[in-house]
């Protein structure tokens, strides 16, 4: 492989899958104009079939346009975008309680409101990085303030339990979140807060949710990280897994290439491709028993198309912070993968949903959890990765 033309051949691809695929797909299809915000229930062709709009997609839209407009074009329809949605979540997407809701409808009315507190991350990366691309510092204090309150809630234990108090466990979703979600905020506001968080998360990650002794980072564990002998407790999600890898090697990087975040990423992301990649079919599967008993999830064999961007994205931060040819091999094998399978020739955007061995499950390009948000993200960071690899002769090893 001439490690220098395929670099160079992914990022201009990046480039333009992002600006002439996904975003226009979006931006002409998902965007509403009268009242504000973006739907995600979208089909094959672009027509919409539920017009309930996901809150967490309303955060997650805002934030990928202002990222796009600050990292990659200065397109003020990205921004127009990013301002139209941010105002709808602010008018129609917050609860009296400072709570956000998870589904509302077209016009703004609450349709339902959930234990977690994604959709406040979600919000809070918007704010963010919305404050960078606008120059308003006020969209930056709204995201610290939101992180703040959303910490609270969460150490105070205010939010509605999953389980029982006879079943005391700890999730490895919310702890991982928090490290992205800080980290973004972060780029547009300082506060300790936001390092303790990250620190907090990292340590609990390592300790508590790695297992050496199943080469797993588990979904559930105890409060002080105690493996539970149940289906809950044995499961992996490679996807999630492989995802915190690169948040953790995107710090690492942050603390000048620190070394101990470099190891830590690396060893989920080795030990999360053993446990994901379908060696007869390709890709990423959803769910895994790090016991190897059967799995309980319906949908644990099949490929979804979020695992598959995050791989990419944590295969490019580990060659770049460590040389090793063997993640640009991972690369090439989950891109070639992905990009033969996901994506729609004739319709643009990309499929979502794969049976396991690599058909189609259903054609529509967005529902409450798909939409534009992981692909794009893996554009914007695929595309600035390759870029800083070039721009490192070192990177390449010449």
């Amino acid at each position: 492989m001439n490690r220098i033309d395929y670099i160079e051949n992914w990022k201009h691809r990046y480039y333009q899958d992002l600006t002439c695929n996904i975003m226009p797909f979006w931006l002409k299809y998902g965007v509403d104009t009268k009242n504000g915000g973006i739907y995600t229930c979208i089909d094959r062709k672009g027509n919409i079939i539920d017009s309930t709009k996901s809150v967490w997609f309303q955060g997650r839209f805002a934030f990928i346009c202002s990222y796009a407009y600050n990292t990659i074009e200065k397109k003020e329809e990205w921004l127009n975008a990013a301002k139209s949605t941010i105002d709808f979540i602010e008018k129609h997407c917050f609860d009296s309680d400072g709570r956000m809701f998870f589904e509302v409808s077209a016009e703004g009315i609450p349709l339902r409101k959930r234990r977690y507190v994604f959709s406040e991350t979600f919000a809070m990366i918007a704010f963010s990085e919305y404050s960078i691309a606008s120059g308003n510092r006020s969209y930056a204090l709204k995201a610290l303030e939101l992180f703040k309150k959303t910490l609270s809630w969460i150490h105070s234990e205010t939010l509605t339990p999953k389980y029982t108090s006879h079943f005391q466990a700890k999730s490895h979703s919310l702890t991982m979140i928090l490290i992205n979600t800080a980290s973004r905020i972060r780029e547009a506001i300082s506060h300790p807060l936001l390092n303790e968080q990250i620190d907090r998360s990292i340590e609990s990650i390592s300790k508590d949710f790695m297992h050496p002794e199943f080469k797993a980072l588990l979904e559930t564990v105890g409060r002080n990280g105690e493996f539970i002998p149940s289906i809950i407790g044995r499961t992996i999600n490679p996807g999630h897994c492989i995802e915190t890898a690169w948040f953790i090697l995107d710090e690492a990087k942050y603390r000048n290439h620190d070394a101990g975040l470099i190891q830590i990423g690396t060893t989920l992301l080795n030990w999360s491709w053993e446990w994901g990649w379908d060696k007869k079919y390709g890709g990423i599967s959803n769910f895994r028993d790090c016991m190897d008993l059967p799995v309980q999830d319906y949908a644990h064999d099949m490929k979804f198309w979020w695992p598959q961007t995050e791989t990419i994205i944590a295969s490019l931060y580990a060659y770049q912070v460590t040389h090793e040819e063997k993640y640009l091999e991972m690369h090439k094998q989950i891109s070639d993968y992905t990009y033969s399978h996901f994506p729609d020739k004739e319709y643009g955007e990309w499929y979502g949903y794969l049976h396991y061995d690599g058909t189609i499950s259903q054609t529509a390009k967005g529902n409450l959890f798909k939409g534009p948000f992981h692909i794009p993200r893996m554009m914007i960071k695929g595309y600035l990765l390759c870029n800083e690899i070039l721009s490192n002769n070192k990177e390449i090893n010449l």
